[in-house]
């Protein structure tokens, strides 16, 4: 339909609000110059839509309750069946439901999206369904994934199926609790602070963050594009790989990425073993102030196990390290703040704009009171200080990223892997429904010290179940370099194997 054309007194206030002050004979002229630039949104909004071709057919699915999702994990269950053939034959693949699946609800955790029904496939759904995969649904995941507890969602808690009554982890809760339950072969999920490798870490799984950008990530709402990362959670660290090697690769609608990786087939080297691997154990990465005794423990009689299969293992020094979070917080809640505010996509970039969702999410102010306390106080800061300092501190951070991820690059030089606690403590129970503000939001961002300044830096970084503790399981990180994905899995393939990172 036409674009709108404002009144005068509407063009009078957009001016307003732009601190112009024009007189009425200006207004009119101005109003009059611009009906040629309406002229031309009219006939873009004539065009037809530009996006994929969606194959496969599918039905809406169902909202299962109750007995039929005991974790509350499950947004919708759906049957959409891919190829015939193809590596991931037999398997069943649920996606976080800030992926688009056309026609299958999609609420991304959030009230003010309910009832958004995508009109395109992420480009992961797509790759998955043509190597013969079977999605069966699409899992909850946080407030607009702003959380890496299980607590956020607007429907309610995911429970963490080692231990229910505790956090499963996030953002892509629902994801790690149906993979860890065993509900499903594989999940696709997303990690801009640790949000794969959280839950994987907190439930018991393998969870990959690939190299930023070897993923694509058209079609699934962002939170900051400098931060976005799509990838593999598996209870296996071959199905991981199985899976990466699916998903991995241009699609020529992210122009987040580059050229192709220089190897991506992952399972040829899968079991070559950790002989002559080298290994440095971060020291800066133990002993966070809210660090657990028996999960630093943990993860430094698995350093000693890398050691024992062959590895070289030694500890060194990367002071910034504990700069990391500092750095990636100015990212986080500026780019947060001000991508939301730009119609959850943004402006200035070539790939794929879903403008279904940006239809769905223009509004978004009218109901912020709906939001959580986490992302309420995410969204205050972001503005003040966007508004206070014009945006400086977020482009300092995006300056400091590049120092931190040569203090990284330096050791990557001398090492094949970092390793380190994926996350310093545990899974806590979940806040109770009245919990405070500050205890709701501690819950949602406690974790995150050692996963988040990867998602910064956008090395690869994957969690491996390595022991546990109280009934819980402990993870541990192994890092790699830019597309050092096959190493990483080498080595957790080489672990895995000795059975001590099983789950109860």
């Amino acid at each position: 339909m036409p674009v709108q054309r404002p009144t005068l007194s509407q063009l009078d206030a957009t001016a307003r609000s732009l601190g112009l002050a024009l007189d009425s004979a200006t207004l009119s002229e101005y109003d009059a110059i611009l009906q040629a630039t309406f002229d031309d949104y009219d006939q873009v909004d004539a065009m037809p839509p530009e996006l994929p071709a969606v194959h496969y057919p599918r039905t809406p699915g169902t909202y299962p309750t109750g007995a039929d999702n005991p974790l509350g994990a499950w947004h919708v269950r759906t049957t959409v069946a891919g190829r015939a053939d193809g590596p991931l034959a037999g398997r069943t693949v649920v996606l976080k439901d800030n992926i688009c699946l056309a026609g299958v609800p999609m609420m991304n955790g959030a009230s003010t999206l309910r009832g958004y029904v995508p009109d395109v496939d992420a480009t992961v759904a797509t790759r998955v369904l043509d190597a013969g995969g079977t999605i069966v649904g699409k899992a909850h995941c946080e407030y607009f994934c702003v959380s890496g507890g299980s607590h956020t969602n607007a429907i309610g808690p995911v429970q963490n199926p080692r231990k229910p009554g505790h956090s499963a982890g996030g953002s892509s809760s629902g994801c790690g609790a149906l993979v860890a339950a065993g509900e499903v072969d594989m999940g696709i999920g997303t990690d801009q602070g640790g949000s794969v490798r959280i839950p994987a870490a907190y439930s018991g799984f393998v969870g990959m963050k690939p190299t930023w950008g070897l993923v694509p990530y058209t079609g699934i709402m962002p939170i900051e594009m400098t931060l976005d990362h799509a990838g593999p959670m598996t209870a296996t660290v071959a199905d991981n790989a199985l899976l990466l090697e699916v998903l991995a690769g241009p699609d020529g609608l992210d122009p987040r990425q580059g050229a192709p990786a220089p190897d991506t087939r992952y399972g040829d080297t899968l079991r070559a073993g950790c002989q002559g691997l080298r290994i440095a154990v971060v020291c800066e990465g133990f002993g966070w102030p809210n660090a657990e005794a028996d999960v630093d423990q943990a993860v430094q009689r698995a350093a000693q196990q890398f050691e024992r299969l062959g590895a070289q293992v030694e500890t060194v020094s990367i002071p910034l390290h504990r700069q990391g979070h500092a750095i990636w917080t100015p990212i986080a809640v500026e780019g947060t703040t001000q991508l939301l505010k730009g119609f959850n996509h943004g402006s200035n970039w070539k790939g794929l704009y879903v403008t279904s969702m940006m239809r769905a999410q223009q509004d978004w102010q009218a109901h912020s009171m709906d939001f959580p306390h986490d992302l309420r106080t995410c969204l205050l800061a972001g503005e003040y200080l966007s508004q206070r300092y014009g945006g400086r501190y977020y482009a300092q951070a995006q300056n400091q990223a590049r120092r931190l991820r040569a203090a990284y690059d330096a050791v990557l030089s001398r090492y094949d892997l970092l390793l380190m606690p994926t996350v310093p403590m545990k899974a806590p129970a979940l806040p109770a429904r009245d919990a405070s503000a500050t205890e709701f939001v501690t819950r949602a961002l406690e974790m995150n010290a050692n996963t988040a300044p990867f998602d910064v830096t956008g090395h690869p970084a994957l969690s491996l179940p390595c022991g546990q503790s109280q009934g819980l399981p402990i993870g541990l990180m192994l890092v790699g370099a830019f597309h050092g994905e096959a190493a990483i899995y080498r080595a957790a393939y080489a672990f895995e194997q000795t059975g001590l990172g099983s789950p109860a």
